[in-house]
């Protein structure tokens, strides 16, 4: 199966990272991967927020960015 690599910068830990997911890998799988609950993150492509079921492209640069919520 083809492997794709993508750019990941996650604004909790500000760290960046290269990884390789397979070549139909979605958000989701990502988020897994990452053991990042998809619940408590938005996740954008360029400037462009995406859902848990988008498909991954070879060479995305994806960010994933802590939802803060409170009362």
């Amino acid at each position: 199966m083809d492997k794709i690599k993508v750019s990941v910068f996650i604004d909790r830990e500000n760290k960046n990272a290269e990884l390789e997911l397979d070549g139909n890998s979605k958000v989701s799988d990502l988020l897994d991967k990452l053991s990042i609950n998809p619940v408590t993150v938005i996740v954008s492509r360029g400037n462009e927020l995406i859902l848990d079921d988008e498909k991954l492209k070879n060479n995305d640069d994806i960010k994933i960015l802590s939802v803060i919520s409170g009362g």
